[in-house]
């Protein structure tokens, strides 16, 4: 009895035990829900302590608990100062203590670190889709319990195994050396019980003398004392694998060598309960493939004039039939800034919550249309059933229609108890925008420092924008109304894909608007004063400038990035995977001055710069010349020709002999943009703006080093500097000075400073939400990128005429890793066939490289030519191939009668692209078209992909063979 007359709890001790290799100064720490790990502060977590143990270094900690203790808990890697370093991936642990255990007994518990790639099938893509069964869903929990008391002879081995994959009415068994595990035999090894979660536990007791002794090997060279050998004797040792059960009975051994057991009973406190938390079921790799179009790109025989929400339903039909898992779209926000096709650009958000009306199916609007308005319709659908999209002319017609309808039925509606939901659920952002977009049409712009007392947000100047007494309620309830429709279009679209076992697959721009809700709700959150772009890569020699504000993301932080959070909620009520748009930007971003038209002169945010102490220890002391445009009368003369003195005469001022500089009414790029439009002398070069834009251009960019404004000791060195006129004219010195500088800030100092800021903000999205994340990774690729891609789990994206390796022209999709998706193009690039148009030599090269033929090839990419490149992307290791719609579409000679160019979606040279690209054929067309689908899924079967209605059920003779070999303990 205690002293105060209670009796005292049964205390066991836990020992926990995880191979782990650290480097110097790294220690690991466990931190869970309960007091006794921390109360998931690490600081406060079980310290661990290191022991080699063979070719294994295992970290163990023991801490005493009640016997009923249970808790959630993970692991973390930490520095000297406990600072977490690295944390495992996945659903936090559940530890609940086997039954019966006894005062004073000892728990180990081993396990192994969670890897993100582990927990990539608990994600919802695989979890509610792929393999979500009525089976699995209605599978009853089982309880694992020990049914006898324990003599000091037995030992309880408790088995943990993960098994998300496991297939409809399939159960799991343990096998292995011991006879309690059944001597290999599958029909005789300890059966698991489900407990959730994608769980199977099991406990097997074991009796000491069961087990085989591992005895040292000794011979004439080796004198071992007895009472070593005793020492050694109490090691006991079993391998073992986990099973699958078909509902037919069939077995089918996890795949890898086997696992072991090893108990050491020569200590003191020997553990009486053993738990071996064994991380995953080792199945073959799962490869899935998929289809990429952007809605509005979907033509049906429903739609008016652009591809709806509802589309998507025929779509996934498509998909089925053809063997794809997945659906991938483009962004589908609200981008509503000018007012005009502008607007066609899908990652310039107004709202990154709203829904774009562009994708309303107006029909749906209601079950009693008047007849009238469903002529109106009739007329829209034959008006704007055109080749590409009419953006402006499709969204009024729209609008007018759905306003018509609102008039008719906003009682009906707005009191419904789903729209009152709803409202509910959405009023945080729904309120704001609604507001917005009032206040964007009553003041004819979007830009919200014109909108006098309106241009900085209150939540008590919304609450009276909003409120029901006002003149314009009707307006705010109208906008309430169409995102109300969408939500329930683009619902049942997605409900109806899951059900058929398609994932659909949304974009999370990198970006928003300057003139957008976000800016104008939030805006400590963004830079207003810089752009977002990309420096200089295969998509662009001058690089992007996508006129976005940068992100501030030290504010972000201080609410541990709740606007990320949030928009990762509300982006998984739709998709349950997403492609997060130039993840890049996570590690840093190309920052560009607002001032900027182009992407070439910017520097990457965050960045350690080039210090003035730092360039003057290196003999750099002119920084006036370095950062100062270099304009020599020759170089105005080779570049303008005799119209230079125009050029002079109007843009710069000679402040030396010969030397120039540009005039402060034309020093920035959107400055002399305005001047060559506005100036009184613009007859003088009519017709040669353009030429004369890029020559200015060329003269302003023509510097070494950028000075950064808001420090004018730190530097950064420019973009591909060697280019340069003023690079070229400096003493060899300087040059070589520079170029040693440009490597190392490009390419070396930044490289732990992009890891840390990447792991700061990268886990937050992936674990404010299960869906399946993709991140697209191409263009300028720091060293860090891809480890730390593979260390959270993020699926990286491989384009074959991009490939990440410097050597290749063309990538190898037979060399590409597991943790990828594969295409032959994006929305970004060229579609196939344009691509072989594009440039004979390449052609010519690819022919010979890649399909390995001497022979001259076709000036067409032939179906012939689309199989064998799409075979090739079926075939590769990647966990997803993922092909654009015009690709496949190609297989067919039959719908390559458009021009090859006209199916390119973006062009991301081109800042003002029209985003306007229609498939030429109706998903109705496509759905009767078997042949077509046939090709396609004999690509997806032929390739061991797995499709909508596959059954592992009557695997091939290979896979029966190979289950034999491990069933007989042989790996």
């Amino acid at each position: 009895m205690s002293s105060g007359g209670k009796k005292s709890l049964n205390t066991v001790t836990l020992l926990f035990k995880l191979p782990y290799y650290t480097h110097w100064g790294q220690s690991l720490v466990i931190a869970g829900s309960e007091p006794a790990l921390g109360s998931w502060n690490v600081k406060q977590g079980l310290a661990l302590s290191p022991v080699h143990q063979g070719s294994e270094l295992v970290w163990s900690g023991r801490v005493s608990v009640a016997a009923t203790f249970t808790s959630e808990y993970s692991y973390y890697v930490v520095d000297d100062n406990k600072n977490v370093l690295r944390f495992e991936s996945g659903e936090k642990r559940k530890l609940v203590l086997p039954e019966g255990i006894q005062e004073g007994d000892v728990v180990e518990i081993r396990d192994w670190w969670q890897d993100a790639s582990e927990a990539l099938f608990l994600r919802s893509a695989f979890k509610n889709v792929i393999f979500n069964t009525t089976e699995n869903v209605k599978r009853e929990l089982q309880s694992v319990s020990i049914n006898k008391s324990l003599d000091p002879e037995e030992i309880v081995v408790q088995f943990v195994i993960s098994c998300p994959r496991l297939e409809s009415g399939s159960s799991v068994v343990v096998t292995g050396s011991n006879p309690q595990l059944g001597r290999w035999r599958a029909q005789d090894g300890l059966k698991l019980s489900y407990v959730g979660d994608s769980f199977w536990k099991g406990n097997c007791v074991l009796r000491k003398s069961e087990f085989p002794i591992k005895y040292p090997c000794i011979d004439s060279r080796h004198v071992v004392s007895i009472k070593r050998l005793r020492m050694i004797a109490l090691n006991i040792y079993s391998t073992y694998k986990y099973s699958q059960i078909s509902q037919a009975g069939n077995p089918s051994l996890e795949l890898g060598p086997n696992r072991e057991v090893d108990i050491d009973l020569s200590s003191p406190k020997q553990s009486r309960y053993i738990v071996l938390s064994d991380g995953a079921l080792r199945d073959a790799p799962w490869r899935g493939a998929g289809v990429a179009v952007p809605v509005f790109s979907i033509r049906s025989d429903e739609d008016i004039g652009v591809g709806e929400f509802l589309d998507l339903k025929l779509l996934v039909d498509w998909a089925v039939n053809s063997g794809f898992h997945l659906v991938q779209l483009l962004p589908i926000n609200d981008t509503s800034v000018h007012g005009m096709w502008w607007d066609s650009y899908p990652y310039s958000s107004l709202s990154v919550f709203a829904l774009h009306p562009l994708y309303l199916r107006v029909q749906a609007l209601s079950d009693a249309i008047p007849a009238d308005i469903k002529e109106e319709i009739q007329q829209a659908k034959k008006q704007l059933d055109k080749k590409d999209v009419d953006y402006e002319a499709t969204l009024s017609t729209k609008l007018s229609i759905a306003r018509k309808m609102f008039n008719l039925e906003k009682d009906k509606v707005l009191n419904s108890s789903s729209f009152k939901q709803f409202l509910s659920e959405n009023e945080e952002w729904l309120k704001p925008y609604a507001a917005f977009c009032f206040l964007r049409d009553f003041f004819e712009t979007s830009d919200h420092s014109q909108w006098g007392r309106f241009s900085q947000f209150s939540k008590e100047k919304l609450e009276k924008l909003i409120s029901e007494g006002t003149l314009h309620y009707d307006v705010i309830c109208f906008h309430y109304y169409v995102q109300y429709h969408l939500y329930m279009q683009l619902s049942d679209a997605a409900a109806y894909a899951r059900k058929k076992k398609v994932i659909l697959k949304g974009d999370l721009p990198i970006g928003v608007d300057r003139n957008s809700v976000d800016t104008w709700v939030y805006p400590t959150l963004f830079r207003m004063n810089t752009a977002t772009g990309a420096p200089p890569d295969y998509f662009d020699k001058n690089g992007q400038n996508w006129g976005f504000p940068t992100y501030n993301w030290e504010e972000m932080s201080k609410d541990n990035y709740g606007w990320w959070r949030a928009r990762l909620t509300q982006l998984a009520k739709y998709f349950t995977a997403y492609r997060i748009d130039h993840i890049l930007g996570f590690f840093r971003i190309w920052e560009l001055p607002d001032h900027a038209a182009t992407g070439l002169v910017g520097k990457f945010r965050p960045s350690i710069p080039l210090s003035q102490e730092e360039l003057l220890s290196e003999g750099l002391w002119d920084f006036d010349r370095m950062c100062r445009p270099y304009i020599r009368q020759e170089i105005l003369e080779e570049k303008f020709g005799s119209f230079w003195t125009v050029i002079a005469a109007n843009f710069l001022n000679e402040y030396q002999k010969q030397r120039y500089e540009f005039k402060e009414e034309c020093n920035t790029e959107k400055k002399i943009i305005a001047k060559i439009k506005t100036s009184p002398e613009k007859s003088l070069w009519l017709e040669k703006e353009d030429s004369i834009r890029r020559g200015l251009f060329d003269l302003l960019q023509n510097i070494v080093l950028i000075r950064d404004p808001e420090d004018s000791t730190k530097y950064y060195p420019r973009f591909n500097l060697e280019d340069t006129s003023s690079f070229m004219d400096l003493d060899e010195h300087s040059k070589n000075v520079l170029r040693r500088l440009y490597y190392d800030y490009y390419f070396a100092r930044q490289e732990n400073l992009w890891r840390e800021n990447a792991l700061k903000t990268l886990p937050v999205l992936l674990n404010c939400s299960d869906m399946l994340a993709c991140g697209e990774d191409l263009g300028l690729i720091p060293a860090c990128v891809h480890p730390v891609m593979q260390e959270l789990g993020l699926i990286g994206l491989r384009i074959q005429r991009m490939p990440s390796e410097p050597n290749l022209e063309f990538g190898i999709p037979s060399q590409y890793s597991y943790m990828t998706v594969c295409a032959p193009s994006c929305h970004d690039c060229s579609t196939l066939r344009a691509w072989w148009e594009e440039d004979e030599g390449r052609r010519s090269r690819f022919y010979k490289t890649v399909v390995g033929s001497d022979e001259e090839p076709p000036s067409r990419c032939t179906p012939e030519v689309v199989h064998f490149i799409v075979q090739q992307h079926f075939d590769a290791p990647s966990m997803w191939a993922i092909f654009p719609l015009q690709d496949l579409l190609a297989l067919k000679d039959k719908y390559t009668t458009r021009p090859a160019a006209e199916e390119t979606i973006n062009d991301p040279t081109n800042p003002k692209h029209y985003w306007r690209f229609r498939v030429h054929v109706t998903l109705e067309s496509l759905l009767d078209d078997k042949d077509i689908q046939a090709t396609i899924k004999d690509l997806v079967t032929s390739s061991g992909r797995s499709f909508p209605g596959k059954k592992v059920e009557g695997a091939d003779e290979s896979e029966e063979k190979l289950s034999k070999v491990q069933l007989n303990g042989k790996s």
